[in-house]
């Protein structure tokens, strides 16, 4: 039985791509840069955000655009009202029933860790996360482990006593990478490739689907 849940916040928790992809454009076209659809974007999700931009950017990813882009991006973003970020339907009643049954809970992301405190004060300000770990310079972003390791060393369990939930290749790699369990979801921003990968446990479809592991 696992004793501690670890999950991906974008495409797991959070459906928040639509108020990205409304920034980042707003951005990219003050810089005369191309713009992407949403299908477009999905495909340049998984990293951090240096990573993201590189990826928006496609051939005209230079340094000096990259960190440009970057900084139009986030003074856009952190002001925006983010009106289209909300939890899955469903999230919220699975973290609330896993914390009733005493099982530790945590976030692994490539997000900002500001950006993360300021969802999880506003959405799930009634869960005891026992550690949120968002993108920070000073260690490497998914899909190393660092992140897991370091959740996991502090909910003293052991890598089979955890799982990682999320949605998306970059998800599987970290969890791989940890050597501890995971599920993928099918409501975020993976594809079938991901849903089939033979080192998950499970695809889910429903949050409820994931409680039999608990």
């Amino acid at each position: 039985m696992k004793k501690l849940a670890i999950f991906d916040f974008d495409g797991t928790l959070f459906n928040s791509v639509d108020d990205v992809v409304i920034c980042f454009n707003k951005a990219l076209t003050k810089h005369n840069f191309p713009t992407l659809k949403r299908e477009e974007f999905i495909g340049c999700l998984g990293g951090n955000i240096d990573e993201i931009v590189s990826l928006v950017l496609k051939d005209k990813n230079t340094p000096e655009n990259m960190e440009m882009l970057k900084d139009t991006y986030l003074g856009i973003y952190y002001p925006s009202k983010k009106e289209n970020t909300l939890p899955f339907p469903g999230s919220h009643e699975l973290l609330k029933e896993l914390q009733e049954k005493d099982i530790q809970l945590a976030i692994n992301s490539n997000r900002f860790s500001d950006s993360l405190e300021f969802f999880i004060d506003n959405y799930f300000s009634d869960i005891d996360f026992l550690s949120i770990e968002g993108h920070n310079f000073d260690i490497p972003s998914k899909p190393s482990p660092a992140g897991i390791n370091k959740i996991i060393k502090k909910a003293g369990v052991s890598p089979s006593e955890a799982i990682y939930i999320g949605d998306s290749s970059t998800d599987i790699k970290t969890a791989q990478n940890a050597g501890i369990d995971c599920i993928i979801v099918k409501w975020g921003y993976g594809n079938e490739d991901d849903w089939e990968n033979e080192y998950i446990l499970e695809c889910v479809g429903e949050f409820s689907q994931i409680l039999k592991y608990f």
